[in-house]
C-alpha cells in the first residue's frame, strides 16, 4: 500500500475465491478478442473465469487499426476483436458476480456523453459491475480514420473524465470546457456505483497523475516485474506534485504479466506491489481454460 493513501482497496476484494485468500486478485484479458470474440466463446470464458474465483474479467479496444500492420500497431487489423463495451455486456448477461473491465476504453476516440451513457448502461445492467478502465492512445491512424484530436489527446481525456463525471454524479449536469460544453441536459438512469471505479491504463507523467489526482488504479499492459518498479516510481513522482483524494483510498495495481505466468513470477510480482495479474490467454482454443488454469496454479504456489 502507498503511504499516501488509504488503507483498504476496492469491495471486489471480499467476494474474490483465490484473491482473498492469498492477496492478489485473477483477472483475464482480452475477452472480446481472437476465439473469444465469438458469442459462445465470450460466454465460456467469462463464466469459466468466474467460476474459478477470478474477480475480473477485462476487454481491450482499438476501433480500426493501421493496415498493414506498422509499428506500432500491436496487432494484425485483420484479428477480430469487438466493441469493448458491447463484449462486457455481453458477458454481464451469462454472468452474475465477476466485474466488467474495460482495458481500456481510448477515450478521446470517443464522444463524452455518449460514452457516459453506455458506461452507465451497462453498469445499472451489471447491477454495479463495471470498472471503467481509459487511456489516451498512440495510434495516430486510428485517431485520423474516427476524426479524434491526437495532438491534443492529453487534454481532450481530462476533459472528457469531468463532463462524463458530471453527467453520472451532479444534479444538474453542466460541463463547459474546450473539447466538452453541455448544460440544460440530462442523463438518466445515473450508474449504481456511485462512484464508478476509474483505472487509468499508460505510462507517461500525466497518466501517472491521473491515477493519483482522480483513479481508484492504473493498469499496465505486456510488463516484467521491473517494469512495474518503474510504474511505481513514476506514480510516487506524481504523488509529489499532486493530491490525492482520501476518498478514492489506495491506489489498486493490476497488470498484464509479459509472458508465462509462474509461481516465481507472480511472487515477484506481489513483491513489487501489483495486487491483480489480467492474464493473457494463449492464441488457441483452449486458451482461456488454460490461462485460467496456469494462473490458479501460479498463485496457489506461492
Amino acid at each position: 500500500m502507498w503511504p499516501w493513501a488509504v488503507e483498504g482497496g476496492l469491495p471486489v476484494l471480499e467476494h474474490c475465491g483465490y484473491g482473498k485468500v492469498i492477496g492478489m486478485l485473477l483477472g483475464l484479458v482480452h475477452v472480446n478478442m481472437g476465439s473469444m470474440s465469438r458469442p459462445d466463446g465470450l460466454v465460456a470464458a467469462a463464466r469459466a473465469a468466474e467460476a474459478a474465483g477470478f474477480d475480473s474479467v477485462w476487454a481491450g479496444e482499438h476501433i480500426v487499426l493501421p493496415d498493414p500492420q506498422v509499428p506500432p500497431s500491436p496487432i494484425d487489423p485483420r484479428e477480430p476483436t469487438l466493441d469493448s463495451l458491447l463484449a462486457l455486456t455481453w458477458a454481464a448477461a451469462h454472468t452474475m458476480t465477476i466485474r466488467l473491465a474495460t482495458g481500456i476504453v481510448i477515450l478521446p476516440q470517443r464522444n463524452p456523453v455518449v460514452l457516459a451513457k453506455q458506461v452507465a448502461s451497462l453498469d445499472v445492467l451489471s447491477g454495479g459491475r463495471l470498472m471503467l478502465g481509459i487511456g489516451a492512445g498512440y495510434l495516430e491512424a486510428e485517431f485520423a480514420a474516427v476524426g479524434a484530436n491526437f495532438a491534443e489527446r492529453g487534454a481532450v481525456t481530462d476533459e472528457y473524465l469531468d463532463a462524463m463525471q458530471a453527467l453520472w454524479y451532479d444534479e444538474r449536469p453542466e460541463y463547459h470546457g474546450r473539447f466538452a460544453d453541455f448544460a440544460g441536459v440530462d442523463a438518466w438512469p445515473r450508474p449504481v456505483q456511485q462512484p464508478i471505479p476509474l483505472v487509468v491504463g499508460g505510462h507517461s507523467a500525466a497518466a501517472y497523475r491521473r491515477v493519483v489526482a482522480r483513479a481508484h488504479g492504473w493498469y499496465g499492459y505486456w510488463l516484467t516485474p521491473e517494469d512495474v518498479a518503474s510504474a511505481q516510481a513514476g506514480l510516487r513522482a506524481a504523488a509529489d506534485r499532486v493530491e490525492r483524494p482520501a476518498g478514492l483510498g489506495a491506489v489498486e495495481i493490476s497488470v498484464t504479466p509479459r509472458g508465462p505466468v509462474t509461481p516465481g513470477q507472480t511472487a515477484a510480482f506481489a513483491e513489487a506491489g501489483v495486487d491483480r495479474l489480467v492474464v493473457l490467454a494463449p492464441h488457441a482454443p483452449d486458451g482461456p481454460a488454460r490461462a485460467i488454469d496456469d494462473a490458479i496454479a501460479a498463485v496457489v504456489g506461492l
